[in-house]
This record gives C-alpha cells, structure tokens and sequence, in this order.
C-alpha cells in the first residue's frame, strides 16, 4: 500500500488531563484555538487572559504577574499607535485596547483577578511557544508593539540559552503545576523573512529539548511537526497559507486528545461538543 503520509508518532503522555481540574493556556493564536477546543469539549480551561503572547519572554512576564498579582497601573497605560487613540498595555493584546484609561484598567485588573484565582488552581498549564524574536521598548520586552511606531522599539532573536533558561525557570517555580509545551506551526515568512523564520523556530525547539531532557514535569506536544510533516499539504491550510485549516487544527486535536486526554472521557467529550455545536447552529461533524 502506498503511503500518502508521514506520521507522527506521539508517545501518551503519563499524566492525563480530566473534567475535574483546572488548565490555563498560554500563548499563540495556535494556543487560542487548541483552549477554545478545551472549553467547547467540557474543560475548564482559561485561555490567554491577556490576550495573545508569542514569545518565551512575554509568556514568562504574565506567569510572573499571575504569581505575585501586581494590579495594572497607570504607569503601564500606553496610547496605541495608527491613529487607533485606544488606551493600552505592553503586556497585553489589542483586543484590551480601551476608549480611556480607566476603562482599560478596570477590565484588565478585574481580568487579573479573575486569571489568578484559576491560576492558583490550575494543575496543567498548556504553553505554545510562537517566536524567539522580541521586541523592547525601553530596554523592557513587549508582549505587543500596540501598531506604535517601529523606530520606538529593538528587535532581536532571543538565543537557545536564553530560551532554555526561561522555560526552565517556569517548571521549577511551579513544582506543583505540570506543563505541557509545544511550539505553534504558523510560519512567519513576510514578517521574519523564510530563514530568519525558520532560525526563530529552531531556536525554540533546541531551547525546549534541552530543557525537557531534564525534567519529568513538563513534556513537549509536536504540533509543529505535525503539520510540517504529517499535513504537508496545502489543503491543511487556510486561505493566507500560513495558518492551519480548520480541517488541520481538528486532526491536530485529534492527536492532542489521544496524547493528553482521559481516554474514558472520550464520549463525554463527544456529548459535550454536540451540545456545543447545537447552541452555536453547527451541523454536526461529518
């Protein structure tokens, strides 16, 4: 029989995520799709409470703020740029972009408060690394440039070290918390250019096998090899041939259920989802 793929092999992972805990998800827009699945299926998942993160470094600042719960400031309020007028973070998407100050910083304290609550809980953090490149503003690392413009900020690729020791940092800070990594499969070649792309890439995956080597805490999912290898195809992408199709993020699920999921809550899952899909008028899965 001829084969028309490359399959990734996904060893089951030890620990297996049930109904009954609490998992934050952080990171990439990747990260938003996989904690949307989480919450549709029954989970009780928390995803990006502020906003999407790409890098290890901006990823590690919100960890921090969840830990000590430092309120939002006036100090960290910021204009955004393009003639937007909208009143924002560093540390947070746009999507927290306010009319006014206080409207900012009411919802993004009250959004605190609440993400650190179910941070104390949380027994599974899910962590999608985007890019090893940042971005500083002052010599302070931004989690978002707020379309400000280019000239106020530094550009760099963090390096593998740099990368290891932050992941590194968060597993041992969180003995009591079991990580689960990947790394988002959506290429940046207008951004980063095809190379530069693929370094910022390879940079997290030596970072994260370096790290994972030496702990039984944390364990990697292949996301990213998945859709490089096994969904090698364009009919796995989306319109921008970037992004994963929505066919693509389902078998990527698929995996990510039989890898990190309670294979006996495989039909509550399914129940879970059809009531999903009824409340949103989506035909069921063919």
């Amino acid at each position: 029989m001829v084969k028309l793929t490359t399959e990734v092999a996904i060893p089951a992972f030890g620990r297996k995520i049930g109904f009954d805990e609490e998992v934050m998800v952080l990171g990439s827009c990747f990260a938003d799709s996989m904690g949307e699945r989480l919450l549709r299926h029954g989970y009780k998942a928390l995803v990006n409470p502020f906003g999407t993160l790409y890098n290890p470094l901006s990823i590690e600042e919100a960890i921090r703020r969840l830990d000590d719960g430092t309120l939002f400031s006036l100090e960290d309020c910021v204009e955004m740029g393009a003639g937007a007028g909208k009143i924002c973070s560093f540390s947070h998407h746009t999507s927290f972009a306010r009319e006014s100050a206080r409207e900012f910083l009411e919802n993004a304290n009250d959004k605190l408060t609440e993400a650190r609550r179910f941070w104390e809980k949380a027994e599974t953090v899910i962590v999608n690394f985007d890019s090893a490149f940042i971005w500083s503003h002052n010599g302070k690392v931004v989690a978002n440039c707020l379309k400000r413009p280019a000239h106020e900020f530094e550009r760099r690729r963090i390096t593998v070290e740099e990368c290891s020791i932050t992941t590194a940092g968060l597993i041992a800070a969180h003995p009591e918390k079991h990580f689960i990594f990947s790394i988002s499969p959506i290429r940046h070649p207008g951004a980063d250019g095809a190379h530069e792309s693929t370094l910022s890439k390879a940079t997290l995956h030596l970072a994260l096998d370096e790290v994972l080597r030496q702990t039984t805490a944390a364990v990697y999912f292949p996301s990213y090899e998945i859709l490089m290898d096994e969904l090698r195809d364009y009919r796995f992408y989306a319109s921008d041939l970037l992004h994963p199709s929505e066919t693509a993020m389902e078998l990527i699920w698929d995996k990510f259920c039989v890898a990190a999921l309670r294979p006996e809550d495989e039909q509550r899952r399914k129940e879970n989802e059809k009531q999903w899909r009824r409340s949103q008028h989506i035909e069921k899965k063919r």
